[in-house]
């Protein structure tokens, strides 16, 4: 985990809401992929990628392709977390994004990996990452260290 976790260089923070507890006092699970996509985001606004994404004329849109998470430890009401997320592997279409939850105690809570792929938004197939974005993405995780 301590090797593992060297890799990462971006994160946002959130706090857990109250909605996003179940009857036994503890984040219903499905809201761990929701904070999974919110840091997700975070990290391609940060790549200036979700401003043509976004744009309602774009051609390329992200897809997610699958989505995997390991529950580490309950996460309760009020806490503080920061979601750690690191592009793994870059593919000619792909990138493999791992994901580090850490709670105000510094303990992992969760971790999780996923797939995302760009695909044209005309007919659903994948679309090649363009020569400068690829070396971006591969050069994102560089940056710094939990």
């Amino acid at each position: 985990m301590d090797e593992w976790k060297k890799d990462f260089s971006f994160f946002h923070e959130l706090q857990v809401r109250f909605g996003e507890i179940d009857g036994f006092g503890h984040v219903n699970n499905t809201n761990i992929f929701t904070y999974m996509e919110e840091s997700r985001i975070a990290m391609f606004k940060e790549l200036g990628l979700m401003n043509d994404w976004g744009a309602p004329d774009s051609i390329e849109i992200p897809v997610v392709a699958d989505l995997q998470c390991d529950y580490l430890a309950q996460i309760m009401y009020d806490e503080r977390l920061r979601v750690y997320v690191k592009i793994n592997e870059v593919g000619s279409s792909s990138i493999d994004i791992h994901y580090l939850g850490i709670n105000e105690k510094q303990n992992p809570v969760f971790t999780g990996r996923g797939a995302i792929v760009q695909i044209s938004r005309k007919n659903g197939r994948p679309v090649k990452w363009s020569d400068e974005l690829k070396k971006q993405l591969k050069s994102f995780s560089k940056e710094a260290h939990v």
